[in-house]
């Protein structure tokens, strides 16, 4: 199954490593999404990495540098001009604007109250927490959700069952759907 459905992660969802290193996987071959963001966003991912979570800068270029390289297509520009129109949060108007510029659906963010559906409903497009489009992957096709998460454990050199234990702190519901459908 190769998917060409567009979604804009929000700064919050790429600076979760975790969370982020999912979607991302989600969205190589066999891909179940493409995944959408602008230079402002990475900036704010960069700012979170090194003065929130502690990350070198170094490291905080190399993960942006990654994330380029493997995604050159995932850029959006040119939405600047619409960012006075966007009625929402105004820290992330230019999230919202840039969801309008390339006509996508859904944005991805933990910050659902910056993204309330009386600002987004004009433009067609939803804000969703990132464990419910998970779901929604799940529901679509476990069989590329499991691979992918497989990918991470491996990586991890962990169980399966921990893995998605993990993703529970932060995706709790994700994480009780996946386990319950394992019998655990």
């Amino acid at each position: 199954m190769n998917a060409d459905y567009k979604v804009l992660l929000d700064a919050n969802v790429l600076a979760n490593y975790a969370v982020c290193d999912l979607y991302l996987r989600l969205a190589e071959k066999p891909r179940l999404l493409l995944p959408k963001w602008t230079e402002e966003i990475l900036n704010e991912v960069h700012k979170t990495h090194v003065e929130k979570l502690g990350w070198s800068p170094e490291l905080a270029d190399t993960f942006r540098q990654a994330l380029n390289n493997a995604f050159p297509e995932a850029f959006i520009t040119g939405y600047e001009e619409l960012i006075p129109l966007m009625t929402n949060d105004e820290k992330d108007r230019h999230v919202l604007a840039a969801a309008v510029r390339e006509k996508l659906d859904i944005i991805i963010t933990f910050n659902l109250k910056d993204f309330k559906p009386e600002n987004l409903k004009k433009w067609g497009i939803r804000a969703l927490h990132p464990q419910d489009y998970l779901l929604t992957l799940y529901s679509m096709n476990p069989q590329v959700v499991i691979m992918k998460l497989n990918q991470i454990a491996r990586k991890k050199e962990e169980e399966l069952e921990d893995t998605i234990i993990q993703f529970g702190k932060v995706l709790p519901a994700f994480s009780t759907r996946l386990l319950e459908d394992m019998g655990k």
